[in-house]
């Protein structure tokens, strides 16, 4: 028989792995320990990521999330765009593959943004999830937004393939990350103000609406939460817009419908005060039960 197993995932976009060291995010692994953490913008070359994951890894042995730091798996890739992107995958659940980028996309500016975990928990339920930082675009300069819709066309290929595994009784899959869309005006404090900047066009919009509705991915967050105003998961470093709560929800968990259903609760750790945060954005975990 089959048993159920509670499993914790989070997405957080770290603004850069090790400013978020020494804002403190080590604390906040030592205190959550998520089993499966999904990070964008790492933004640091390969010799500066793995000390800090081994970093990690220790606050997890010392928390007795782990037994030994090797329990750890982490996976990542850095952006070929020096200072730029960056994901990573921590998990510790089995890895029995990985798989690093969107197929067809071959620009140094696209890399760094898609790695992908199939992940087994010791009940036999198989995942797959992938940890995404999408292009924020510009719509002062097409380049930019050029970028963003052809890895955003791109990830539709993929979603459709994810999706017809899932329907088939196969793996479940869940997409985290920043996907830097708000994708209704309950996802932003001024959605009036925004409609004509990159993270908030209707052309960009209408990119989950059609993960949702043509590819049955979930929102899990806003499924759970329900039809409410928010939460938000990023706030402008300008002005007040973190004291003053002005923010936007662009950090995600998708999943396919089994797993969604699976999910119990969610938690956004907004830091108690502007200075006290380690990211411009709060992680967001989600509790499933699988």
């Amino acid at each position: 028989m089959v048993g159920i197993m509670t499993i914790t995932i989070t997405t957080a976009n770290l603004n850069g792995i090790r400013a978020a060291k020494r804002k403190g995010m080590l604390d906040w692994a030592k205190a959550k320990t998520p089993n499966i953490w999904c990070m964008q913008e790492v933004r640091a070359p390969q010799e500066e990521i793995d000390p800090i994951i081994a970093q990690i890894s220790e606050e997890y042995v010392s928390a007795s999330a782990i037994s030994d730091a090797a329990d750890l798996h982490s996976t990542n890739e850095v952006c070929r765009v020096k200072g730029r992107a960056g994901v990573a995958l921590l998990s510790d659940l089995p890895v029995t593959e990985r798989r690093y980028g969107l197929p067809g996309l071959t620009e140094d500016v696209d890399s760094g943004r898609w790695i992908e975990n199939d992940i087994t928990t010791p009940e036999g339920y198989d995942i797959t999830v992938a940890s995404i930082y999408v292009h924020h675009g510009d719509v002062e300069d097409p380049v930019k937004m050029e970028q963003k819709y052809r890895f955003l066309d791109t990830m539709l290929e993929r979603l459709g393939q994810l999706q017809e595994e899932a329907a088939k009784g196969g793996r479940q899959a869940v997409l985290c990350g920043d996907f830097n869309i708000a994708h209704t005006p309950a996802d932003l404090k001024n959605a009036k103000g925004n409609v004509t900047k990159a993270g908030f066009l209707p052309e960009e919009r209408a990119y989950i609406d059609r993960w949702l509705n043509e590819f049955e991915f979930v929102d899990v967050m806003r499924d759970l939460a329900g039809d409410i105003q928010g939460p938000y998961t990023w706030w402008s470093q300008r002005g007040r817009a973190f004291d003053n709560d002005a923010g936007w929800r662009i950090d995600y968990q998708f999943a396919t419908p089994e797993l969604a259903q699976a999910a119990k609760g969610f938690v956004i750790d907004k830091a108690p005060s502007y200075d006290t945060r380690w990211s411009d954005h709060a992680a967001l975990t989600i509790t499933y039960e699988v």
